[in-house]
């Protein structure tokens, strides 16, 4: 086959990824074309030269990508493999990768997909010490090395392929897995510290995170996202017409405001963070949000954008270009995810650098 990109995302969302990717090679010079199947939890980008799939990975790591969980240079796929002997072919199809310094098999996260965890984990075994004897895995993991992956659609098909550790998604299938925590007023809670993991790294987390600073959260009621703030020892500003949880409030690291985040203005303009979850037309939220930064009132902004099914990338388009409009004049960052616990949302973060 000729070299492909192949990104997983979550079920359902192929076609907003296909999308992402014709758009981003395009942009680069690097042509080809997407082959999705709905529901499947991945996407196959072949590009029309063998050596662009290379080059498209250096444009596109994953982090750049929205939509995608995972992503890897895809050189090999094999169909029909044998149960009685799987590992011959698979290292017959490999024998001109590099030597890789970690293995990941891997599989959609579909129902079907997660019915062969078993099977890979049982499988990565005998695979890893195959690999190693034919000196296609270092003898210990590597991070200097590139991440070999063997990605099974059935445990009879295998798609093969390399990437750098920097271009990757450090978690197993692209999915940071975090447990809810009891004290959190909803689930909520899990889509805010899931993006302050994958947008900040620890570093970033000890200096631009602290306890003692200011924080506002638009649309905060219960308090799922509050929660994560004052779990860091931020003091938070919560506006919102609802209840706020009373185990919040006693904690004295809250002031609630009984007020439409919209009009909201804080009194004080010492907020480093912003956070914001409300239900509202993308391109509203996205508004508000670069109109804080570009007023000074905040620093970094964490946000959802509440995405149309039939329009997903489409609409955060439309979210981008109302951003850049606003913000011409300043310098910033933008990155935006399909997070694990996101459903028909991005979470975007916004971060005045000027």
């Amino acid at each position: 086959m000729t070299a492909a990109l192949l990104a997983y995302c979550r079920p359902g969302f192929e076609g907003d990824l296909a999308n992402e990717l014709q758009d981003k090679a395009a942009a680069v010079g690097i042509y080809g074309f997407a082959r999705t199947s709905a529901q499947s939890g991945f996407v196959l980008f072949e590009c029309y030269q063998a050596e662009d799939a290379d080059k498209l990975l250096e444009h596109l790591p994953v982090q750049s990508l929205v939509f995608a969980r995972q992503v890897f240079v895809c050189k090999a796929r094999l169909d029909d493999l044998d149960a009685a002997d799987r590992i011959t072919p698979l290292l017959e199809a490999c024998a001109d990768f590099p030597q890789c310094g970690e293995l990941r098999v891997e599989y959609p996260d579909t129902t079907e997909g997660r019915e062969l965890s078993k099977f890979c984990r049982k499988f990565s075994v005998p695979l890893r010490q195959s690999l190693k004897k034919a000196a296609k895995l270092s003898p210990k993991e590597r991070s200097d090395k590139p991440v070999l992956f063997m990605f099974f659609t059935t445990s009879q098909q295998a798609f093969l392929g390399v990437a750098s550790p920097q271009q990757i998604s450090p978690y197993p299938l692209g999915i940071l897995r975090l447990k809810a925590p009891s004290q959190a007023p909803s689930r909520s809670s899990l889509k805010l510290d899931e993006a302050i993991q994958v947008f900040l790294n620890k570093k970033a987390q000890e200096t631009r995170l602290q306890g003692g600073m200011q924080a506002v959260d638009l649309g905060a009621c219960p308090g799922g996202w509050t929660y994560q703030l004052v779990r860091r020892g931020l003091f938070v500003q919560a506006v919102d017409n609802g209840a706020m949880a009373q185990s919040l409030m006693e904690t004295g690291q809250v002031r609630y405001f009984a007020e439409d985040g919209f009009k909201f203005e804080p009194k004080k303009k010492n907020i480093h963070w912003l956070v914001c979850d409300m239900v509202e037309q993308p391109q509203r939220v996205a508004r508000l949000m670069a109109s804080w930064v570009l007023k000074g009132w905040c620093q970094e902004a964490i946000f959802n954008l509440k995405l149309p099914m039939k329009r997903r990338y489409e609409s955060w388009l439309q979210a981008q270009q109302e951003i850049a409009e606003q913000l011409h004049t300043v310098s910033y960052q933008l990155q935006a995810k399909h997070l694990y616990h996101d459903r028909e949302e991005i979470t975007v973060h916004l971060r005045r650098t000027g």
